[in-house]
């Protein structure tokens, strides 16, 4: 996993007999995933509420002072704060942040990490996250979620579910707007392999292309759901005849999030006759 291993160290410390709720989400909950595109510069806490994130960062620096780091307090606001936590000559941001519970899974823990935003939570967030920002990270982010998570046009057309001032053209009419960055926006990034930037703008073309095709055609009473196939037991960019026949089940996300519902045996049966 792309972490340091003064990141891991520090999130396992972190982690342990956390209780608060708080999960980890951002960058570094992403490159968790095996043969990640980047490191993370930081690890994000996100709570579902503004008392939380106060009292959560304040657990988390007693334990860490007790532990041997330094938290170093850069910034403090109703539903943010960053500090830099260092020991011996190592450092990264850790932010506690506020987000909305509102996510189609429910978080999944992870041995290292504790509770982690699901993957398909991670990959919408960071889609909205690119329709409001043109950073050379994100485009990194979301090419490599293209790949491992799901494809850009499943992603814009679930995203409006967690913000419903999105259509999803209106969502693909901002994100045509972003990845112009330059080589050098990339250079500054801690990378795991080389980005090879006219060779990405060639996918990013063809997904956001896909993706505009997608959701033309699409159900328009579906706008907002994520499509689970059961019989690949897992979430896809589905066909639109398999979305006609009912090969495929539209999620829709809620509070907390929740796992897909599957259909009773006959629906079952339906689902995979030709």
């Amino acid at each position: 996993m792309p972490l340091t291993a003064f990141q891991q160290t520090l999130l396992a410390d972190l982690a342990r007999e956390r209780s608060d709720g708080g999960y980890l989400a951002g960058g570094a909950a992403l490159h968790f995933a095996p043969n990640s595109a980047r490191f993370s510069d930081d690890l994000g806490f996100f709570h579902d509420s503004l008392e939380r994130v106060a009292t959560a960062y304040q657990s988390d620096a007693e334990r860490l002072k007790s532990a041997g780091y330094a938290v170093a307090l850069e910034v403090s606001q109703p539903g943010f704060i960053r500090a830099i936590v260092s020991r011996n000559d190592n450092a990264t941001r850790v932010d506690w942040a506020h987000d909305s519970a509102w996510r189609f899974m429910p978080l999944v823990r992870d041995p290292v990490g504790g509770l982690l935003l699901h993957p398909v939570d991670l990959a919408v967030s960071k889609t909205l996250a690119l329709a409001g920002r043109d950073e050379s990270r994100d485009f990194v982010d979301i090419l490599f979620i293209h790949v491992r998570v799901l494809p850009i046009a499943a992603l814009s057309w679930a995203a409006v579910g967690k913000d419903p001032g999105f259509t999803p053209l209106s969502l693909l009419e901002l994100l045509k707007r972003r990845g112009r960055n330059r080589p050098e926006d990339f250079a500054r990034l801690n990378l795991a392999e080389p980005f090879d930037l006219q060779s990405a703008k060639t996918r990013w073309l063809t997904a956001l292309d896909d993706a505009e095709q997608f959701a033309r055609a699409a159900p328009p009473d579906d706008a907002g759901c994520l499509y689970w196939s059961v019989s690949e037991c897992e979430f896809v960019l589905p066909a639109i005849d398999d979305i006609a026949t009912k090969r495929v089940i539209p999620h829709f996300g809620r509070l907390g999030g929740v796992l897909p519902q599957l259909p009773n045996p006959v629906d079952r049966d339906h689902l995979t006759d030709p």
